[in-house]
């Protein structure tokens, strides 16, 4: 059963996909006797409805190849839906938007620049002056933990310390919605436990204002999503869609109780029956597709 997410009556959601659909071309190979062998299509996502409310935190889950990460990629103005509409504050996703912050899974650090050079990079594309783009990398490497660590470069630097300053640069320029593709798959799991709290604990300290940042958190790991989201949505591959969108009733905020969490009944419970609609909705099209 599917627990709808509610919103404060007349709330307009900041972010909307009605409809949408994605469909792929994928260009044909040429065959050893040189003949092409044509092209095909591929349906990436089909029917998504999703409203999402400012200050949200919004977890999607699914395998591998189930359109999270396109989700994402429209948001951001990158892709541009084959059907449906896709609406962020009104309006439909153009490129740049200075008010998102993408943090990928791997840090994507450039390795010619210390660690606050690359703190500084969005800054400076937003004309920032110098003094302030240095006061502000600074401020923002200590807030994750890296003070002290400025003029190291991406080779001194150990994969959670890496991941610590591409989060350091994903929040420099104060963007109001994060857009974050498995930001923590990449590390151990005491190094992810680690990352997952320091980004609570940064998410957090805005609770109930409106300061508070949207996130849209793409993971494959149904636990890291329960533990962390207000809100789940499960989602399945070929063609990507929505199998559960489910409110998450753990009590805020979380950040330093997350070990504490991950063996309360509550999440066990949340965390099973969400498995379970996963594993029934991948019996029910495996059994449609028999049949």
């Amino acid at each position: 059963m599917t627990v709808e997410p509610t919103a404060a009556p007349g709330t307009s959601p900041l972010i909307s996909f009605k409809d949408v659909s994605q469909v792929f071309r994928l260009q044909g190979q040429r065959a050893a006797n040189g003949s092409a062998t044509g092209s095909r299509e591929l349906m990436a996502l089909q029917g998504i409805d999703i409203e999402i409310q400012a200050g949200q935190f919004v977890a999607l889950v699914g395998a591998s190849g189930c359109g999270k990460t396109t989700l994402l990629n429209m948001l951001a103005g990158l892709v541009a839906p084959t059907r449906g509409e896709v609406s962020l504050a009104g309006r439909t996703p153009e490129l740049p938007n200075m008010d998102i912050g993408y943090m990928f899974a791997r840090d994507a650090l450039l390795p010619w620049r210390s660690a606050r050079k690359n703190v500084e990079l969005p800054l400076e594309t937003r004309g920032w002056d110098r003094k302030k783009r240095e006061d502000r990398a600074r401020e923002m490497l200590d807030l994750v933990g890296l003070k002290g660590r400025e003029s190291q470069y991406r080779l001194q630097l150990s994969q959670g310390m890496r991941q610590r300053v591409a989060l350091a640069r994903t929040l420099a320029a104060d963007p109001s919605i994060l857009l974050m593709d498995e930001p923590f798959a990449a590390l151990d799991a005491r190094t992810k436990l680690t990352l997952q709290a320091e980004f609570l604990r940064i998410w957090e300290q805005h609770q109930g204002s409106d300061k508070r940042k949207t996130v849209i958190f793409v993971t494959h790991d149904l636990q890291e999503a329960v533990l962390l989201a207000d809100r789940v949505i499960v989602m399945l591959p070929n063609p990507g869609r929505i199998a559960e969108d489910r409110v998450i009733d753990l009590p805020r905020p979380r950040a330093e109780h997350l070990s504490e969490i991950q063996f309360t009944d509550e999440f066990k419970r949340t965390t099973h029956d969400l498995f379970e609609r996963l594993e029934g909705a991948i019996g029910d099209r495996a059994g449609q597709v028999a049949s």
